[in-house]
């Protein structure tokens, strides 16, 4: 019988284009490193205002990858 065992780690993406480009971001950034991604989970949204008024979005997410 084959198992299947996961393991999540946290991961910030950031944007200062949209939530979804943060997220976005943050699964390609995890996906250089990490084999076998399953699922990514949004944990927490937020924005950073930088003096000049630009938004940045970051969306903290976690990321699912199956272990071999």
């Amino acid at each position: 019988m084959t198992s299947k065992v996961f393991k999540k780690i946290n991961v910030t993406g950031c944007s200062g284009e949209s939530i979804e480009k943060a997220i976005e971001t943050a699964v390609e950034k995890a996906s250089e490193s990490l084999r076998n991604l399953a699922w990514f989970e949004v944990k927490e949204l937020r924005g950073g205002l930088g003096s000049d008024g630009q938004i940045e979005w970051q969306a903290n997410i976690e990321v699912a990858f199956k272990l071999d």
